[in-house]
């Protein structure tokens, strides 16, 4: 039995403590404790906000920050953190509700709540740093922080900070910005956008005129095609159990230690369960066996990352590579003649989100991923992919003549990645290489398919990458014909506009639903059909198909039933898939909510768990969509906000207008 020892000289974090009813958090670290649910509040300021300044590309490392240099100006303001943090519970006003920043978290749908929360965080971890404080001193402040406000359950709290201890002390020891500077980086415009020069940086792009974009126009009709299979976030879990707690108030349920089962609907099905629980072996192996007979013609499959499961606080870098090998003999055995091209997902990194740049080596380097994935990925790659892979997982190979597909590391554009926060600029060069690449496709004459894991738009993509990315695929317009993401678990896509002209639309991004039904909804893959070969293809995705399985009706019954949810071409009614047909469906669905109702229950993969979307919800919705770059969402999202305006005018005329009518026609009716 652990019991956490805390020494009350000098602790910031003492009257925080005093507004949580005292407990012993080490009674037990097993999920029972969690039972009450997460209920600490934390009284916050509120957040404050910076102008954005004029910006300078600068390249290399930011100052390091002394260890115990104290608080330069540079550093952190003239502000003592801990007076700071022992204030934070005597600031009036404004609750931090850890229960709803935990959730902003898994859903990346941030607020002002968990701004503060890291603001606040970041500010004590500073404190602790900058005095002198030991990693096992941390470990038991951050612990106590944890179980106290009830974060989440004790055991979890002990196995996160444990895995993640060493590199997040190890990068604030190295840094030299301010908690503003920081959360404003990682969280993004919600937190303000304070100015910072190490954070703003530019690609540069050779000295070669774009060519002449050519009018959109549709494949022709009856030229050959491809079939391709997009696979992506499986989340296997080796520990899932049939009929074990899927209730159990942690990141991961349905497994044997999950708890004690208080009722019969909180067991967890036999094939899978719509709750925070990922995928079981057989579930995995039906769809793979379903693939394998009801589409024998794949001409090549995309496999867009996620292997492990969401049991973050309990893994380790062997059960990780154990399970990407397994995975790779699976795909090996069901598909054994047919190529694969993987992306790497977030979730391959133990501890999760973890991927140092290259100039970070020794323990806290991660060739002991890349290696293994490229010792795994030769099963389908040419030899000429090991540099690139063993550097920083990505990847270009040539397909057939006039065809390409490259596979990008969309790690070194998560925001939860740590390490960037040491440098971000272009990590591992990787967006140079990307424009080199596609600069040599271009003059060859080549169509480019881009494979990544997290999308481009996505929250949890770093504003400065994601804008540079967004320059390059417009730059690279008629050469990128098609990409291919994951991360979501949803079934959804990105569109993308010229940055000079908002109403043309560029380009497009699918990304492909989860196999996991983590959480909510059903398991499913993705079928493209795709220009084949021929002079003038231009490799476009003609159609494309998701395939489900009914996991209500299957644990019901006891046996599975994958079946085609829908056609995109036929579902919406749309004459081909050139992103300006997708764009005019999103307008359709700006004015027409039965359009609307239909994508929103394909989105969950037509889940019975999915949740309901009122106005605000429909609005985010429609602006993801058209947000192929993070973080901009004024910009992206303006034909959006204007749209709902004008409803709302609308709205308020129309019951003006009604209510003279009716008074009009009560006076009528009483003086006629």
């Amino acid at each position: 039995m652990l019991h956490l020892t805390h020494d009350a000289a000098d602790d910031p974090l003492d009257p925080l403590y005093a507004h949580v009813e005292d407990q012993d958090a080490s009674k037990d670290l097993g999920v029972g404790a969690e039972e009450g649910g997460r209920t600490g509040v934390l009284d916050m300021p509120e957040p404050t906000t910076e102008e954005e300044k004029d910006k300078t590309q600068l390249h290399g490392p930011p100052p390091r920050a002394g260890r115990r240099t104290g608080e330069s100006e540079q550093a952190g303001g003239k502000a003592d953190w801990r007076i700071a943090a022992a204030q934070l519970p005597l600031q009036s006003g404004k609750f931090l509700d850890f229960e709803m920043v935990v959730k902003e978290i898994e859903t990346s749908i941030m607020s002002t709540m968990s701004c503060n929360a890291c603001k606040a965080g970041v500010g004590l971890l500073q404190h602790y740093v900058q005095n002198g404080k030991t990693k096992e001193d941390i470990i038991r402040a951050a612990s106590k922080l944890c179980t106290s406000f009830k974060i989440e359950t004790p055991r979890v709290c002990f196995g996160v900070i444990h895995l993640m201890a060493d590199e997040v002390v190890y990068v604030i020891e190295n840094l030299a910005m301010s908690p503003d500077e920081i959360c404003g980086f990682v969280i993004g415009d919600i937190c303000g956008t304070p100015y910072n020069p190490y954070h703003e940086w530019r690609v540069a792009f050779p000295p070669v005129q774009k060519p002449p974009v050519p009018r959109p126009e549709p494949p022709p009709e009856g030229m050959p095609t491809f079939k391709v299979l997009h696979l992506s976030d499986t989340h296997f879990d080796p520990e899932y159990q049939e009929g074990s707690n899927a209730d159990c108030n942690e990141p991961l349920c349905c497994r044997a230690n999950s708890g004690v089962v208080r009722s019969p609907d909180k067991r967890a099905g036999y094939w899978g369960d719509y709750r925070k629980c990922d995928t079981p072996a057989r579930t995995i192996q039906s769809m793979l066996e379903n693939i394998a007979y009801l589409h024998p013609d794949i001409d090549y499959i995309i496999w867009t990352g996620d292997l492990p499961p969401h049991d973050i606080w309990n893994q380790t870098r062997e059960s990780n590579l154990n399970i990407l090998r397994s995975t790779v003999q699976q795909l090996i055995n069901y598909f054994p003649y047919v190529p694969i091209f993987p992306a790497l997902g977030n979730h391959e990194a133990a501890p999760v989100n973890s991927f140092p740049p290259p100039f970070i080596v020794g323990d806290y380097g991660v060739s002991w991923l890349y290696d293994e994935l490229d010792r795994q990925w030769q099963h389908w790659l040419p030899q000429d992919t090991s540099p690139t892979v063993r550097k920083g997982a990505f990847y270009s190979v040539l397909v057939r003549p006039g065809f390409r597909i490259i596979s990008l590391n969309m790690n070194y554009c998560n925001n939860k990645n740590w390490w960037l926060l040491l440098n971000s600029t272009d990590p591992a060069q990787e967006l140079q290489w990307f424009i080199y690449e596609l600069q040599g496709a271009e003059m060859r004459g080549e169509k480019v398919h881009v494979l990544g894991h997290i999308p481009p738009g996505h929250h949890d993509c770093l504003k400065v990458w994601s804008h540079n990315y967004y320059s390059i695929i417009n730059r690279f317009e008629s050469t990128i014909t098609a990409q291919f993401f994951g991360h979501t678990h949803f079934d959804e896509f990105e569109l993308f506009y010229d940055e000079y002209d908002r109403h043309r639309v560029t380009n497009i991004a699918y990304i492909g639903p989860s196999v996991t039904s983590y959480y909510k909804l059903n398991p499913g893959y993705r079928i493209y059909t795709v220009e084949g070969d021929y002079e003038g293809s231009r490799k476009l995705v003609t159609d494309h198909e998701t395939w489900v399985m009914n996991l209500n009706e299957a644990n019901r019954d006891g046996h599975v039933r994958w079946y085609q949810l829908y056609s995109a071409q036929r579902a919406y009614n749309m004459r081909n898939l050139l992103p300006q047909e997708w764009n005019h469906l999103v307008h359709k669905m700006m004015i027409d909510d039965d359009v609307f109702q239909k994508y929103l229950r394909y989105y969950w993969k037509n889940s019975v768990a999915r949740e309901e979307c009122h106005a605000e919800c429909k609005k985010r919705m429609l602006c993801d969509l058209k947000s192929g770059r993070s973080n901009d969402r004024k910009v992206t999202c303006a034909k959006i906000e204007a749209h709902e305006k004008l409803q709302e005018r609308n709205d308020w005329t129309n019951w003006i207008f009604s209510g003279i009518t009716v008074t009009s026609l009560a006076t009528w009716w009483f003086w006629g």
